[in-house]
């Protein structure tokens, strides 16, 4: 007997997209596969994707490591959250933020009144392999990024789990994470 990766029908699929109204916005860590997972997820639903940073780099025509060092954390924050709050009211589809735009305050309230928080999690042996594959995390440039990783989980994940939506992803296909998405937001709608 093998694990079969759970399906889910035409037609609860068709019950989710009518259900469905406001956007979806992936939150977690750098690495859980908030991009890759959003794309596949908005394919399943018919609907649009952006990725907020990809978004900010386009308003700032500047790369997010250019701002993070020319300008500083505090600095992109603030124009991270006026990002995705023009994408929350521009899209109807799935957005993937960064890694650290569900931390602050600001943000963090409008996605939660404006869109479906979806917190996708992963253990930190998967999000060291995950990270390794580029050298494009500011926050991973300053020290061991097993050690970086931990500590921002612990930061951080007192602010993911006021996410409506938390499911685990792991070293696995993503198409399994988006089916666990999708089953959940059947639940929740």
């Amino acid at each position: 007997m093998t694990d079969a990766q759970p399906t889910l029908n035409e037609e609860r699929i068709a019950g989710i997209i009518k259900r469905l109204d406001r956007p979806i916005a992936l939150v977690g860590l750098m690495g859980v596969g908030k991009s890759t997972i959003g794309r596949r997820l908005a394919n399943a639903l018919g609907r649009p994707f952006v990725d907020a940073d990809h978004a900010i780099e386009d308003a700032a025509q500047h790369k997010i490591s250019e701002i993070f060092e020319q300008f500083g954390e505090d600095y992109f924050r603030d124009g991270e959250r006026r990002v995705i709050a023009r994408l929350i009211e521009e899209h109807d589809g799935v957005i993937a933020t960064g890694g650290g735009a569900f931390v602050n305050d600001d943000t963090r309230a409008l996605i939660l009144e404006q869109a479906i928080a979806v917190w996708i999690d992963c253990d930190i042996d998967t999000l060291v392999e995950r990270t390794a594959r580029k050298n494009t995390r500011p926050l991973l440039k300053t020290g061991d990024p097993r050690e970086i990783l931990s500590n921002l989980y612990e930061n951080r994940k007192g602010f993911y789990s006021q996410a409506q939506i938390h499911v685990m992803s792991d070293a696995g296909p993503h198409d399994y994470t988006v089916t666990k998405i999708l089953e959940a937001l059947d639940s929740w709608l």
